[in-house]
């Protein structure tokens, strides 16, 4: 961990995602946002926070990490800012076409670099329980079941999909069921299943802080590594 507050850009800072980071690292003593950047922006100051036009990030002052919850369009700019200045990248930007999964690989020889669909710390905890299981536990039947609110119009979700990759890793062959009701935040269960017995690995996320939390997390101990790509579960 820093002994000094890491300097944060926050890009994508009008989504919720942006709004809850910004909350989050007020209340915590390891990070200071130092620009909020967004496609639009009205006061160019908020709560003490320098704001930015998605148009202006190259007047963005000197931060240490950059953490960006945006949309494909806008994520070749941030992925450039951080490569040009040398700083480190978290991502938690999804639907990124082919060309920019390239760019960001490409990119991790250059700054470290950290992509993921969920940031949930216990999200990384579980996708490693999800490969080891499957890799000890040959033949068995993997089915994965996810449950999200019903604004969410994706399914299976991404990180149903990632847990399926894990398994995957592991030997098994997955299959997937999704359920969308009332306000759920998330919730995804892992079974693996043999005559006679059954193993069941779940995650509960009842508030979507934790993926602020964990993108904070992920920041925090970002900033010290060295060129590369890594996961979640590898910053822990």
């Amino acid at each position: 961990m820093n002994a000094t507050p890491i300097r944060l850009l926050i890009h994508g800072a009008n989504g919720r995602m942006g709004q809850a980071l910004q909350r989050l690292c007020d209340e915590a003593s390891g990070c200071n946002v130092v620009a909020a950047v967004s496609r639009k922006v009205g006061p160019r100051v908020i709560d003490g926070i320098p704001q930015f036009a998605a148009s202006e990030h190259p007047g963005a002052p000197e931060f240490d990490v950059a953490i960006d919850f945006s949309l494909p369009e806008g994520f070749d700019a941030i992925l450039g800012l951080c490569v040009a200045r040398g700083k480190p990248l978290v991502s938690g930007t999804t639907g990124l076409s082919d060309a920019q999964v390239a760019a960001l690989d490409a990119a991790s020889a250059h700054i470290p670099l950290a992509w993921a669909s969920n940031f949930s710390l216990g999200v990384a905890v579980l996708h490693d329980l999800v490969e080891r299981a499957a890799r000890v536990l040959p033949g068995w039947d993997c089915d994965i079941v996810e449950a999200h609110h019903t604004r969410k119009l994706d399914a299976p979700s991404g990180t149903a999909l990632t847990l399926g990759a894990a398994a995957e890793a592991g030997g098994a062959q997955p299959r997937y069921a999704s359920l969308r009701a009332g306000d759920i935040v998330g919730e995804h269960l892992v079974q693996f299943a043999n005559a006679g017995e059954r193993l069941e690995l779940v995650h509960r996320a009842t508030s979507r802080d934790i993926f602020a939390r964990g993108a904070l997390h992920v920041a925090q101990r970002l900033a010290a590594r060295g060129p590369g790509r890594y996961r979640v579960a590898d910053l822990l």
